[in-house]
């Protein structure tokens, strides 16, 4: 017989059936374990209960046997006794040979065959009291067979003492009469006795067979479930698989529709052939009517394609190699036509194929195209003698076939000449950056069969003229069969681009308007020269300059005027440097200098020299002069680990500190500085306040403005006042980061802040409370830079119409010198939503120098006295006449007025006397978080009753 390996064995177990029958088998070998165990209890009861049985017959033909011989004086019958003792004695000893951790089995059969138990029930027995004695109703049956057995050595007693009593020849009816009396009453006892163990032991049978019966439909009710489970998955499966093979079978059909192609299937077995339908098309047959086998199909190709499509056929069959051919088919008329074919074996078990299926498409159409292609490239060589790039072609052997007019004009050789001449001579190309000849090319696209480019730029070197740039690229030339058969190399003349890209080059580095570097190559020979200086230890120094008066010619001349005075300074400051200095345009008006391995003496005489130039020079435009000066910060470099930004933000902070220094002077930067750290502590407040507004730290707080006259008097409005939280969410003062904002022009970022909070919040008031306005109207500061900014009009009308805010519940405020600094944009911006029904508040009235001047020409509702006066106005008599001043003439005007920095009732009782309209300050109430604020109006209870 044939034996399989092992693994073969395994693989050739079906174990998707196997999964599927596993649970039932597992369930109907359960069932017989608990069958056979079943059959093992209740024939151990029975055996026992057969047990009990013999005994009790025993222990009454053993009292029956003591009465007789008590009455006859006949030892048989004592003999007899005797017996049925020793059988119902041996039972006691069974059971106690079965008891302990190693019962004595061999002992206890023996015993058990003595105490005349059937051979067939004595197994039973013993696994029955082994294995269930601690049972509940084995506990009770064994515990009243130990009972019965004292009663059967009672009896054994009794009889022995009946015996002696009679074999002394003192046997009187009286002197028995005590014995029989106990002998008959053990009789009862065990009677009795065997009456309950066999109803304990019936008992115990039918619980034993309940449970049995619970049992077996229990797992009767499991094999249910699993027959509807298996039978629920089987059919599932089945519909699954139904279901894909008839999604198969149609996306086939799409499939073998769309494609056009014709299907063919090949069965070696029988060597049935399968021609479709598109596949009789295919050769002009009808569908159903070409009867074909391999043999007369295989003729059907065509004489010179035969041979090798066979051979192709064979090699597939045997080693599995690709199936894909062209070759041509006699059709139904007789005419060939072009196809491809290609196929795939289905192999059996041992390897060998046993079918074969492919497709058949016609390519009659392309190999015509390709003839045809062919056939054309004689026609090419006249087009490539009148196109604009030079051409030329080489053979394999790299030698030049031919060369276009443009090719002998860029390579300085004659189209004859050049004739077998090899490529390399009269195409040699090197790296335009480092010299070098650069490998053949042509050399490559023959060795590869590729399309070869150049990796950088290349020029060419020409027989009798300098070198030009070019570009080129080489591909192969192929036959209708694919070989490579040469190459052609295209190339043009590169120069005019490559001087295109210079410039460009130059113009990434270079400021397009003075013609210096730019701010990025500054940057980038800094950060060079910083890594030098801490790898060679040398000192270095870098100038930061910025004009003085640049935007005064800017807005008094002009754009044009303003870009030529840059153009003369960057010509005025070019010359007063060292060679190898580094000066470039850093943006605007702004300059700087890279002085490498200069000390910090010769760098502060550089810039000194430098601001001097600057300050000598006059600027003249259109019959215009103007001087301006130049703020320059000096950073020197030593340190080796200073970083480009910590260099540059050196430089600027001390450029800044040269300008508030009274401008046109020479800062050198130093670390220790109170200054410096002042700036830098700005500087530094750029960066956190650009965080706080991404984070939403900021958080604003309200303060109401207040009448002097008391309750009745309604109040202008609550200010809105602007804190900070920091990173540890403790609250900032304005004052600490106010003027960062302001110096590098963040304000305009934060008004906006500003103003979208508060009206979020006051239309979430409004939405609350069904469009109540929240009672009086609200006050917004609003810097000089948001009011010059493009724009920022629209943002507030549009801030009204997405919030739907009421524009008489919002009064702006705007200081004095912002308004006088853009009086002009200040008015529009006041005019223009003062006309919706805005107010406008003048913010610290009284500290400009043209005060009176201005406030005639603004729209303004309120006049807020600057707190400098109003602080200490009851001790210094100066501040209290302006108070009283600006009071009076801001009443003929119209306007209302305000005192800020009202600190204490006496303050405010004078300011009632002089007649101002409202007060703020600590004295009416403290700042509190917007929302939080419980009353406008709330002045100190003596003023208010006042």
């Amino acid at each position: 017989m044939l034996e399989l390996a092992p693994s073969a064995f395994m693989a050739s177990i079906p174990w998707h059936r196997v999964r599927l029958a596993w649970p039932f088998a597992v369930i109907v070998a359960l069932m017989l374990v608990l069958c056979n165990a079943s059959l093992d209890v209740m024939s151990g009861m029975r055996a026992l209960s057969n047990a009990e049985g013999a005994r009790s017959k025993a222990l009454a033909y053993a009292v029956r046997d003591l009465e007789q011989y008590a009455q006859m004086r006949d030892d048989d019958a004592y003999e007899r006794f005797l017996a049925d003792m020793a059988a119902a004695t041996a039972l006691r000893d069974a059971r106690v040979a079965l008891e302990g951790p190693s019962p004595d089995l061999k002992l206890a059969m023996r015993r058990l065959t003595d105490a005349r138990v059937a051979p067939d029930d004595i197994e039973s027995l013993c696994n029955l009291y082994r294995r269930f004695s601690r049972v509940g109703f084995m506990t009770t049956a064994i515990a009243l067979w130990e009972q019965a057995d004292a009663q059967v050595a009672e009896l054994a007693a009794a009889g022995k003492a009946l015996h002696a009593t009679i074999a002394g020849r003192k046997a009187n009816a009286e002197a028995l009469q005590p014995t029989l009396v106990q002998i008959r009453s053990l009789d009862r006892g065990a009677v009795v006795a065997g009456d309950t163990i066999a109803a304990t032991l019936a008992e115990g049978s039918r619980q034993t067979g309940h449970f049995l019966m619970l049992i077996n439909a229990a797992i009767g009710l499991v094999l249910v479930l699993i027959a509807i489970v298996a039978t629920y998955r089987a059919v599932r499966n089945r519909e699954g698989v139904q279901d894909d093979l008839r999604v198969s079978e149609e996306r086939f059909e799409y499939a073998v529709l769309a494609s056009n192609d014709g299907i063919w299937d090949w069965s070696l077995r029988s060597e049935h052939l399968f021609l479709s339908p598109r596949f009789e098309s295919l050769l002009g047959f009808e569908p159903g009517t070409m009867q074909e086998t391999p043999a007369s199909f295989l003729k059907r190709i065509h004489p010179r394609d035969r041979h090798a499509a066979a051979n192709g056929l064979r090699s597939h069959l045997r080693s599995g190699t690709s199936f894909d051919f062209e070759f041509r088919i006699r059709m139904e008329d007789g005419s060939y036509r072009w196809f491809r074919t290609r196929g795939r074996s289905v192999l059996r078990p041992d390897g060998r194929p046993q079918r074969m299926a492919g497709a058949l498409t016609d390519i009659t159409d392309r190999k015509q195209a390709e003839a045809q292609v062919f056939a054309e490239k004689e026609r090419a060589q006249v087009t490539l003698a009148s196109i604009a790039d030079a051409v030329i072609t080489v053979d394999t052997s790299g030698r030049v076939e031919f060369l276009n007019p443009v090719a002998e004009r860029l390579t300085g050789w004659r189209n004859e000449d050049a004739q077998k001449t090899p490529v390399t001579k009269v195409f040699a190309v090197m790296d335009e950056s480092t010299g070098i000849d650069v490998p053949d090319p042509v050399a490559r696209a023959l060795r590869d069969g590729c399309i070869v480019e150049p990796d950088g730029n290349v020029v060419l070197r020409r027989k009798n003229d300098a070198p030009i740039a070019i570009d080129h690229s080489v591909a192969p030339i192929r036959d209708r069969l694919g070989a490579v058969i040469g190459a052609v190399l295209v190339f043009h003349d590169m120069s005019r681009e490559r001087q295109y890209a210079t410039r460009l080059a130059h113009l990434a580095s270079h400021d397009p308007l003075t013609g210096l570097l730019n701010r990025r190559e500054f940057e980038r020979r800094l950060s060079t020269v910083l890594v030098d200086g801490a790898q060679l230890g040398v000192n270095h120094a870098v100038l930061y300059l910025d004009l003085d008066q640049f935007k005064l010619v800017n807005d008094t001349c002009g754009h044009a005027a303003g870009d030529e005075l840059l153009r003369q300074i960057a010509l005025l400051l070019r010359p007063r440097l060292r060679e190898g200095d580094t000066l470039a345009r850093l943006g605007g008006d702004e300059f700087g200098v890279l002085l490498e391995h200069c000390a910090a003496g010769p760098a502060l005489h550089i810039a000194q020299m430098l601001r001097t130039a600057v300050a000598d020079f006059r600027f003249v435009w259109k019959d215009r002069a103007f001087n301006v000066g130049v703020s320059v910060g000096v950073v020197n470099v030593s340190d080796a680990s200073q970083t480009l930004a910590a260099v540059l933000s050196a430089a600027d902070a001390a450029c800044y500190m040269a300008k508030d220094n009274g401008r046109n002077r020479v800062q050198v930067y130093s670390p220790d500085s109170n200054e410096v750290a002042l700036r830098h502590g700005e500087m530094e407040w750029v960066n956190r306040l650009h965080s706080a507004l991404a984070e939403h730290r900021f958080c604003l707080f309200a303060q109401p403005v207040c009448g002097t006259r008391g309750d009745s008097q309604t109040p202008p409005y609550t200010e809105l006042l602007l804190r900070l939280r920091d990173e540890n969410n403790q609250l900032i003062p304005p004052a600490e980061f106010l003027p960062a904002a302001e110096r590098y022009n963040l304000m305009p970022d934060i008004d906006r802040w500003v103003i979208t909070t508060a009206f979020g919040m006051l239309a979430q008031h409004l939405e609350a409370n069904g469009g109540e306005p929240i009672g009086e109207s609200m006050a917004i500061n609003i810097s000089g830079a948001s009011i010059g900014e493009d724009g920022f009009l629209d943002f507030v009308r549009n801030q009204f119409t997405q919030f739907r805010i009421p524009h008489t519940q919002i009064c702006f405020e705007i200081t004095e010198t912002t308004a006088i600094t853009s009086l002009s944009k200040a008015t529009d911006f006041m005019l223009a939503l003062q006309r919706l029904g805005c107010r406008f508040a003048l913010d610290d009235f009284g500290v400009g120098v043209s005060s009176f001047t201005y406030l005639k020409n603004l729209p303004v509702d309120f006049l807020k006295i600057d707190g400098s006066f109003v602080t200490d106005m009851l001790q210094n008599p100066v501040n209290y006449a302006m108070v009283e001043a600006i009071h009076r003439i801001g009443h003929i005007m119209g306007k209302k007025t305000i005192a800020e920095s009202v600190e204490s009732t006496e303050i405010l009782d004078a300011l009632r006397t002089i007649g101002v309209d409202y007060a703020q300050g600590f004295a009416i109430a403290r700042p509190a978080i917007f929302g939080q604020l419980k009353r406008s109006n709330a002045l100190p209870r003596r003023v208010a009753a006042a």
